[in-house]
């Protein structure tokens, strides 16, 4: 047997033999076992006491200077936690700590580089005064890289008979194949990758029973291996709800979308913790299950609650390029009744719109669905119109993450006044003056997404539909249809495209119908045809743009994400809204555009430029809650 390979006579056994579960990993001969974060404990441990130990033994001296001089791809990681370069400012350490750290040096070298895949580097450190001050000079040589040879991977348990499809994917989703180069972070994620795959469905005890990564320096190779155990399948029992004390436990059950029986799925879970969080009454929310194997079937769910306070005041202030800067005040009492009965008051003033809304809702019924009384009043002063909307509705929905439904019936009492004396166009639907509807409604939401929050894959597919019927609390009998589609698609890594599309109509059984204006269309804005000013593009005359019957927009977008939090758009815009479709325009848009993923939400601000009024108009939405 070759030295090198001889377990016992291996001058790195002495930092290996410790078997990791669930993470760690055993690194035989030849190995510098260490994942980094333990070498980078040691490096530190080793400082503090040898600072503890020697801090009284010398005077103290000036800090010195390190240049090191290593492979781009470990000089960062050098600079960073060795121990001499950690302490080289430091005015409080004396000639024996510094001469302790000079000796060790190349072994905390050889630590570090480990973990980067480097067996046997050679370090040469030296010493010169530079200007007055102690120039420390490391050259590190790291040697050659160790690859992955080969890798084993075996699944014992339930697994392998009832699911040969999870087994087949935690084979085909292993993150650090043969030819990589081994790094010790590598081979932890590309573990837990593996047993997050079994325990992310039917398997919540899944356990990692053994993991190697045998390395042999000298033929720069490892050979790695990992066995799992799948433990048994999980199913479903009751949730077990605790931290209820304001609001009744009734509320998580009733919107909960489990049924007892069925196979455990940590994404079913998060949907749960989801369909609770959609409620007003709580601020966190955990939703587990016993993971002991004993009570794999019907295991208990369960549920921890976080309550909010029975009254919250909030405020906020934005600015929006389409109706101006904003301040916002909103009050809710979540215990109305001392029944979870819900009041949300809200007001908001925007330089060119201004609304205020009250709503009542009960808690979920046994269908999840929530049952509420909403009033709003809301004035828009654009485009020479001055549109005054009131509305009183009744409603009754569900939401979950795939699809929301809901049920209206909407009183609607528009008043709308030109603002500079125009004479509407001819053939235009709405007309000057007060109008009223009373409209059967019923909204639809598709919801395939790959992130509630930052879709990157998927759709978003909306509908609205609404009949008013003439002498029945309306003044004009119509139908009212409203659609809108996005389409997230992936390019690459990090960039997406967005396709987006809107179409509505509203049908009257006569020409000219007073039907109110809030109903009806315009276009023009961030959230439509940019380039455009908000609400600028409808029946146009004399200075006055009156909504309109019908409304068709679209664009498409390329956004390139330079990290996972800033990016850069391109895009292109099109729509109309109009009465009479063969006489209407066309609005055209190019532009560009950052976006940042705030905490807070999506952050856009647009340069658009309109290609049928040749101007340039920019688009900025944000906004701050407090």
């Amino acid at each position: 047997m070759d030295k090198a390979d001889d377990p016992i006579s291996s001058p790195a056994i002495a930092m290996a033999g410790e078997r990791h579960e669930q993470g760690g990993g055993y690194l035989g001969a030849d190995a510098r076992p260490l994942p980094r974060l333990r070498a980078f404990w040691l490096c530190g441990v080793r400082a503090l006491m040898a600072y503890v130990a020697l801090c009284l033994a010398n005077p103290l001296h000036a800090a010195y200077r390190v240049e090191i001089d290593a492979p781009d791809t470990l000089r960062n990681m050098l600079s960073t936690h060795l121990e001499l370069a950690r302490y080289k400012d430091r005015q409080d350490l004396n000639e024996d700590q510094l001469e302790f750290m000079l000796a060790t040096a190349a072994e905390d070298v050889a630590q570090l580089v480990a973990t980067e895949g480097y067996f046997s580097p050679q370090t040469t450190v030296t010493t010169a005064a530079d200007l007055g001050t102690r120039l420390i000079r490391l050259s590190v040589d790291a040697g050659p890289r160790t690859h992955v040879a080969a890798v084993a991977l075996t699944v014992a348990g339930a697994a392998p008979a009832q699911s040969p499809a999870q087994v087949a994917e935690l084979r085909r989703s292993w993150s650090l194949t043969t030819d990589e180069p081994f790094r010790q972070e590598d081979w932890d994620e590309a573990k837990q990758g593996g047993l997050n795959i079994l325990r992310r469905q039917r398997y919540a005890a899944a356990s990692i029973v053994d993991s190697a990564a045998r390395v042999h320096a000298n033929e720069k190779r490892a050979e790695l291996s990992v066995d799992y155990d799948s433990g048994p399948l999980f199913t479903l029992g009751q949730p077990v709800i605790s931290g209820a004390r304001r609001y009744p436990e009734s509320i998580a059950r009733n919107v909960n979308p489990l049924a007892s029986g069925e196979e455990y799925s940590l994404d079913r879970l998060l949907e749960f913790q989801r369909q609770i969080l959609r409620t007003p009454y709580y601020s966190n929310v955990v939703v587990d299950i016993d993971r002991s194997p004993a009570n794999a079937n019907l295991a208990p769910l369960n549920v921890q609650l976080t309550e909010h306070p029975a009254q919250r005041i909030r405020s906020g202030v934005g600015y929006t390029s389409d109706t101006g800067g904003y301040v916002e005040g909103r009050y809710s009492h979540y215990n109305l009744f001392d029944s979870a009965w819900v009041l949300d008051a809200r007001l908001r003033l925007e330089q060119r719109r201004q609304s205020g809304e009250l709503n009542l809702a009960m808690p979920p019924d046994t269908q999840a669905y929530v049952n509420s009384l909403h009033g709003s009043t809301n004035r828009t002063t654009l485009e020479g119109i001055d549109l005054r909307s009131r509305r009183i509705s009744v409603r009754r929905a569900r939401d979950s993450d795939k699809r929301d439904i809901a049920y209206s019936l909407d009183y609607y009492r528009d008043t709308l006044e030109q603002l500079n004396g125009a004479t509407p166009p001819p053939r235009t639907l709405v007309l000057p003056g007060t109008h009223r509807a009373l409209v059967a409604g019923v909204e639809y939401t598709w919801r395939r997404v790959d992130s509630l929050s930052f879709p990157r894959q998927g759709y978003l597919f909306t509908l609205h539909a609404g009949l008013a019927l003439k002498e029945v609390l309306s003044d004009q009998t119509f139908s009212r249809i409203y659609l809108r589609l996005h389409r997230y698609l992936p390019i690459g890594r990090r960039d997406l495209a967005i396709l987006r599309g809107e179409l509505g109509a509203v049908v009257s059984a006569g020409g000219n119908a007073a039907i109110p204006a809030s109903l009806l269309f315009r276009a023009g804005g961030s959230e439509s045809v940019r380039g455009y000013r908000y609400q600028s593009i409808g029946n146009l005359r004399d200075g006055t743009v009156y909504p309109a019957r019908y409304l068709a927009t679209g664009g498409i977008e390329y956004q390139h994400w330079r990290t996972e939090r800033w990016g850069g758009a391109v895009f292109y815009d099109v729509g109309k809204a109009a009465d009479v479709w063969r006489d209407s325009s066309t609005f055209q848009t190019l532009g560009l555009g950052v976006r940042w993923r705030s905490p807070a939400g999506r952050i856009s601000a647009d340069l658009a430029y309109g290609l049928e009024d040749k101007k340039l108009r920019p688009h900025l939405s944000l906004g701050v809650a407090f």
